[in-house]
Parts: C-alpha cells; structure tokens; sequence
C-alpha cells in the first residue's frame, strides 16, 4: 500500500519561505523513479487544487499563481519530493497534499500552511 507523509508546514510571515517535503513508502525506488508527483492546496472553503507537477524526467509544471515563487523538485533516492515555497503570500494558506497515480490516486494526509499578513 503506497503511503505519502508530508511535512515542514508551519505559520509563517507574508514574503517568507517554507519548504514541504513528502516521502513515499509501500513503493519500490523503481516505481518512485517513473511517477510523475504532485502538490495540490485545499483553501478553506474552497475546492482542491493544482500547484505543481514533476515527472520521472524531471519536467515541471505549475500553477499560474505560484509561477516564480514555488519550485517542485524529487529526490529519488529518498523516494520523497519537495516544494520549496518562496515569497509567501497570505492566499497561500491552505492544507497543501502531495499526490501520486499507478492508475489509482495515492494523496498524503496534508500539511497546514498558514500565511500570515
């Protein structure tokens, strides 16, 4: 059974910085290599949704309010992924999810970001 831990949010000033992690466990370092991964925010009262993606080769893709200021990177041979959050903005606030697909959709149980102004 895959399972994704996320990390390292936290309360934090607007324009500071937080860097979330997520290992991966229950999934070989091969499967891991070849998974694209992904971060999604759930705001309250508002619906999931996309921040960033990388693939196995590296590609990245991001949402246009965190163009600039978020950068998505792997480590695979930690089986983890980062999002390194830059210049933080108080409608950044949010439960941000990691996120994985074998064909079916693995999420982690969130880390709660707060941006204060």
């Amino acid at each position: 059974q895959v399972q994704l831990v996320e990390s390292g949010g936290g309360l934090v000033q607007a324009g500071g910085s937080l860097r979330l992690s997520c290992v991966a466990s229950g999934i070989s370092g091969h499967i891991f290599r070849i998974s694209t991964l992904g971060w999604y925010r759930q705001a309250p009262g508002k619906q999931r949704e996309f921040v960033a993606t990388i693939t196995s080769s590296g590609s990245t893709n991001y949402a246009d309010s965190v163009k600039g200021r978020f950068t998505i990177s792997r480590d695979n041979a930690k089986n983890t992924v980062y999002l390194q959050m830059n210049s933080l903005r108080p409608e950044d606030t949010a439960v941000y999810y990691c996120h994985t697909s074998n064909g079916r959709d693995y999420w982690g149980q969130g880390t709660q970001v707060t941006v204060s102004s």
